[in-house]
């Protein structure tokens, strides 16, 4: 991977660890409904993974590359 892509990614996903734990910290402290947001994060995260499970599949199986792997 490009290591540009690499930053992005990590930077991606260190901002949903942070919006996690603030969502956890203000439902610890009751500030909002916890288990309606769980709720949705969790339904909203099993469409991504099915959406994700059916285009690596179109990609690997659908559109395939059938030459030799290059050599290094």
């Amino acid at each position: 991977m490009d290591n540009a892509l690499k930053k992005t990614v990590a930077y991606i996903l260190i901002g949903l660890v942070l919006i996690f734990t603030v969502l956890s910290i203000l439902g610890i402290w009751e500030i909002i409904d916890l288990d309606y947001i769980m709720r949705k994060i969790v339904l909203s995260l099993l469409v991504v993974f099915a959406a994700s499970a059916v285009m690596l599949f179109i990609f690997t199986i659908l559109i395939r590359n059938n030459e030799p792997p290059k050599k290094l």
